[in-house]
């Protein structure tokens, strides 16, 4: 279970966290066992022993340093191959042969423990209970603790040098100084491995969530600093200028701001999302004096736009470190009055991971209890040229907000393979027409030229089916198939 769990986390740099991602890993380690046990039962049927247990565990050590190759193989994988074919192939690449071999190991075990055909039962029972109760600290231990203190590879490696302490005592245990000297050789050779493979780790910090790298990267002939959260980019931030923004979606965002700020300069904001704090940090620069407050689930996130991102130590901005979810359920009630935001911005929606439970109908009734009646609701989201998912996440919207609006960031939407939009929910109209005297400072008034007409959004509703998102239904991994397989629809 510990290697099932570390198998997730180590693909998602390479093709993402998905639905699609958790069941190939689990179908994969399940096909493996399954023959493992088929072929292990054969083996210990005729050749049932210490020894062979040993040789056993020696081949499970060996098979972990499979795992280590993923950089090479996950970068090579071909770009043409449907999303799910990329990742079972990864994924059987990496973790089949190890668990075709660990899944050998509980037949030989049963068979040089049952003594007795009278006690069979019980024996096996024994067994199979005592690996469960080891899978279970497995998981516990590493799902909530030694991901975050060590990171993956160094997990594949411990597991590794445990297997072959364990061969290693079952083939020597009756030569112990050989034994010692052999353990002296593993840990050597585990040093020698983890200083060749630790130049390689692509992770700049490991957390529970996501493997965080940070990069410097030229953009318009200035440096920047890019955020990637395991697979994509996440967001580009300039250390020397707050107020730059790289992204069109943010350049929206910008717009929307500049249009609430008409009315009154000082704004209470929330972000949900938005790892690399990039407009937070806008805003309090545009904006000083205004209340900011950012919903970052992850710790980690944070703790690298404060070491890497340029967030300073003594900024305004107020971070609070859980799920949007779980923090919005609260009434939106603080420092004795009621707490309701001009704006609620949403970035955390990418195309290959996306917390379906901050789509539903649910979700966005909690945001309106957040949000003042004038105050704007925005969110971006990537979808292809059939937008399924733009269409039902739309109708869902509707069903909580009574205007929403939508705003494409490219022109050639209708034919990209994906696109990021932006939208806009109020209880208030807005006042389209102002969007025209509205820039980010690009001197291009992205609102106003991107804006679709609500004659060409609701035509594109009635185009195709539209769901109603719940917590009880909503299917967004299936809706974003198209745009996982980066194929327009035919």
């Amino acid at each position: 279970m510990t290697l099932e769990l570390v198998a997730g986390r180590i693909i998602a740099p390479y093709v993402g966290v998905s639905l699609y991602t958790w069941t190939s890993v689990i179908g994969v380690v399940l096909a493996g066992i399954s023959l493992g046990n088929y072929l292990g039962g054969r083996l210990a049927d005729r050749w049932a022993s210490l020894r062979l247990l040993g040789v056993v565990f020696l081949l499970g050590g060996l098979s972990c340093f499979l795992i280590l190759a993923v950089d090479q193989l996950g970068n090579r994988l071909p770009g043409d191959w449907h999303i799910v074919l990329r990742i079972l192939a990864l994924t059987s690449a990496l973790f089949l042969l190890l668990s075709i071999v660990l899944g050998a190991i509980s037949p030989v075990v049963v068979k040089l423990a049952v003594r007795s055909l009278a006690r069979t039962g019980s024996t096996v029972g024994s067994i199979y209970a005592a690996s469960t109760v080891g899978s279970i600290a497995g998981t516990f231990a590493t799902g909530f603790l030694l991901i975050a203190w060590f990171g993956t590879h160094t997990i594949v490696l411990a597991v590794a040098a445990i297997l072959l302490a364990l061969g290693l005592l079952l083939l020597l245990g009756r030569r112990p100084l050989l034994y010692a000297a052999s353990l002296v050789l593993v840990v050597g050779a585990m040093g020698l491995v983890w200083r060749e493979v630790r130049p390689h780790v692509p992770c700049t910090r490991e957390t529970n969530y996501f493997c965080i790298k940070v990069r410097d990267q030229e953009r318009e002939g200035k440096t920047v600093r890019v955020l990637i959260l395991d697979r994509l980019v996440h967001s580009y931030t300039s250390l020397d200028d707050p107020t730059k923004l790289v992204y069109g979606y943010e350049q929206v965002y910008a717009e929307a701001t500049a249009y609430r700020a008409k009315r009154d300069n000082h704004l209470r904001a929330l972000f949900i999302g938005f790892g690399g704090y990039t407009f937070p940090k806008y805003m309090e620069a545009l904006y000083p004096g205004s209340d900011l407050d950012v919903i970052e689930i992850d710790p980690g996130v944070t703790q690298v736009a404060y070491e890497y991102l340029g967030l300073p130590a003594q900024t305004s901005i107020l971070s609070h470190n859980e799920d949007a979810r779980m923090f919005m359920a609260r009434e939106p009630v603080g420092a004795g009055s009621l707490r309701q935001y001009d704006l609620v911005v949403g970035d955390a929606f990418n195309d290959y991971s996306v917390p379906y439970h901050l789509t539903t109908r649910e979700f966005n009734d909690r945001v309106r209890a957040w949000l003042a009646d004038d105050g704007i609701y925005l969110v971006n989201i990537i979808d292809g040229p059939g937008g399924s998912f733009l269409r039902s996440y739309v109708y869902t919207l509707r069903r909580t907000f009574a205007n929403v609006y939508v705003v494409p960031t490219i022109t050639s939407w209708r034919t990209s393979t994906r696109s990021t939009f932006v939208l806009l929910a109020s209880q208030t109209p807005l006042d389209t027409a102002a969007f025209a005297s509205i820039d980010a400072g690009d001197g291009t008034p992205l609102l106003a030229e991107r804006l679709l007409p609500q004659a060409e959004v609701d035509a594109f509703l009635a185009k195709g089916r539209r769901v109603l998102l719940t917590d009880q239904y909503a299917p967004v991994d299936q809706m974003l198939a198209a745009v996982y397989r980066e194929e327009a629809p035919k």
